[in-house]
Formats: structure tokens, sequence, C-alpha cells
């Protein structure tokens, strides 16, 4: 992906104009490349950059930010012609220093077909990084 072009996430600026890239979802993805850390500042930022992962079938990112006693044994990557066509963060909610949930709407399209996943997810800081928890669907 272009660094340049704007974040799958959708995250704006104080603006409204679509972040580029490279100075959003990608810079976490970058850090991990090169160092296996992500340092999402919050819940919100790991649960954007997730999605920026699976729009760019980012498998071991994934893998990596799913806290350890819920991560699947294995990752698929996206089914050919799959597409995703956005997030929208509905609700976040700080429950204390180590516990967060997100709502959000990501959707998708394959095969002429649109889809929609409109998850809570929960999320928990180990060792000083946001991990995926676990979500419960809508």
């Amino acid at each position: 992906m272009l660094d340049s072009a704007p974040c799958p996430c959708g995250r704006c600026d104080a603006r409204s104009r679509p972040l580029p890239y490279a100075a959003c979802c990608g810079a976490l993805h970058q850090r991990f490349a090169a160092s296996g850390c992500w340092d999402a500042p919050d819940a919100e930022a790991l649960m954007r950059s997730r999605y920026s992962a699976y729009t760019l079938d980012l498998l071991d990112y994934l893998r990596a930010t799913w806290h350890p006693d819920t991560r699947p044994a294995v990752l698929a990557p996206n089914e050919p012609g799959l597409k995703w066509l956005g997030l929208q963060i509905k609700a976040r909610a700080q429950q204390d220093a180590e516990h967060a949930e997100v709502e959000f709407v990501a959707r998708s399209k394959l095969g002429g077909r649109a889809f929609r996943l409109h998850e809570t997810s929960r999320f928990v800081r180990l060792d000083g990084q946001w991990h995926y928890l676990d979500g419960n669907l809508r």
C-alpha cells in the first residue's frame, strides 16, 4: 500500500481530511515489522490498526495483537475478491488502565453481496501493549 494513500481505517485529521496510511495505522504496522512491538496508544488505535491489517492481510500483525489466551492457532487470508468498504467506530470506553472496549461496524463486499460486522471488542493491556481479547457480535 502506498504510504500516502488514505488509511483504510478512515481516521481523519482535525480538518476532516483522511490521514495517510503512513501517519496512521501504517506507523504501527511498520513499528511491528521492525521491532515486534506496536505500542498503540489506546484500544481504539489498536482496533483501527487491526481493521487496516485485515484489509491488507497482515496476518502476523493480527496474531501478535491478539491476546494469547484467545488467539486462534491459524488465521486465514482474506477470501479472493473480498473488498473492505470501511470502518465506523460507534463507541469507546476505558474501564481502567488495563481494560477497554470499542464498538465498531466494519463493512465488506464479496461476490456482489454486502456484509456488515457489528462488534463490541474487548481489549487488555499486557506488558504495556494493548491486545484484542474477544468480542460480542451484534
